[in-house]
């Protein structure tokens, strides 16, 4: 059996909603609430939702880049959710993260050697030569030749500063590596090649990830298992097949409907939502889903469904499946 990398339970993200003349609190944006993960090493997670369900804020509260409100963060069975900065640090190593935008998450004032040589100098792994000679052979390892190290980041194009971005994140040789939506700024053709690249080094290195994507055919070509978030909670999570092929939750099937297929003749059923998502500082109450549903009920309106366990490890949080 896999050893259990990552367990996430009952986690919560809130953002305080200050007044404009004495900026007290009045309010609270609830980013993440109440999500529940599971991740054995090894695996790839994926993360789905709409723009605004929490996927970013989740994947960066589980790295302590942004402070949990609430809630407990296993890694590597250690409890690193109350962890003070100092005992932070060395997590680092083993956790990682690669950002949606390459360009701005490199510094364009550096050489991408110096990029790349700077997480073995502050976490004083090496130094001069040495951290050279390892950011030459990151660089290797991720498709671009050693003497890349030279230039700076706006050389390059959109889908080499990923990879870019990617061997910075490899440099420590972490466990974990987080991507937040890492193709979504590059054209169609890049995108099938750094997720093919993300594939190989999983391999090579024994990597374990979660995916944040709002595409599920990014997710669909590489995930183990996915969960759907909406509005700061997964409502269904399960193994890629199941998920994609026997979809429970209403709003997974509206996603997966709005998929477009490749084949001119396949039709799908049009799933249509009514209205946007609301606010996550005034989630509505019972099913936060309820105001889109097509298939709500009137309890839905009134109380919060619980999660239900169905048979292969699929999971969903809907009152049609009562638990």
């Amino acid at each position: 059996m896999a050893e259990q990398l990552l367990r996430v339970r009952n986690l919560r993200t809130y953002f305080p909603i200050l007044s404009k003349v004495l900026r007290r609190p009045v309010g609270h944006v609830r980013a993440v609430d109440g999500v529940d993960l599971d991740l054995a090493a090894g695996e790839v997670l994926g993360i789905v939702g709409e723009s605004g369900s929490g996927k970013t804020t989740t994947g960066k509260t589980i790295l302590r880049l942004t402070e949990p409100t609430d809630g407990e963060i296993l890694f590597e069975s250690r409890d690193i959710t109350r962890l003070p900065q100092r005992e932070i640090m060395p997590l680092r190593q083993r956790m990682q993260i690669v950002f949606q935008d390459p360009m701005s998450s490199l510094n364009p004032r550096m050489t991408v050697g110096r990029i790349l040589a700077a997480p073995f100098e502050i976490h004083g792994v090496a130094r001069g030569a040495e951290a050279r000679d390892r950011a030459a052979a990151l660089l290797r390892l991720v498709g671009l030749p050693a003497e890349a190290a030279q230039r700076y980041p706006h050389e390059f194009s959109g889908g080499q500063r990923q990879r870019i971005g990617i061997a910075r994140a490899l440099a420590l040789r972490p466990r974990l590596i987080i991507g937040d939506e890492p193709v979504s700024a590059l054209d169609v053709s890049i995108q099938a090649q750094i997720m093919n690249l993300l594939k190989r080094l999983q391999g090579e290195l024994g990597l374990t990830y979660i995916l944040i994507s709002h595409n599920l055919g990014v997710v669909s070509h590489i995930c183990d298992r996915v969960a759907v978030m909406y509005l700061g909670r997964v409502v269904e999570s399960g193994p890629r097949e199941a998920l994609f092929f026997d979809p429970k939750h209403p709003y997974t099937e509206a996603l997966l409907a709005a998929v477009p297929s490749p084949d001119p003749g396949h039709t799908r059923r049009r799933v249509v939502l009514g209205g946007d998502m609301p606010s996550p500082a005034n989630p509505p109450g019972g099913c936060a889903f309820h105001p889109r549903c097509p298939r709500a009920m009137a309890r839905c309106a009134q109380e919060a469904p619980a999660t239900t366990t169905l048979p292969g490890g699929h999971m969903v949080a809907c009152h049609l499946y009562p638990a």
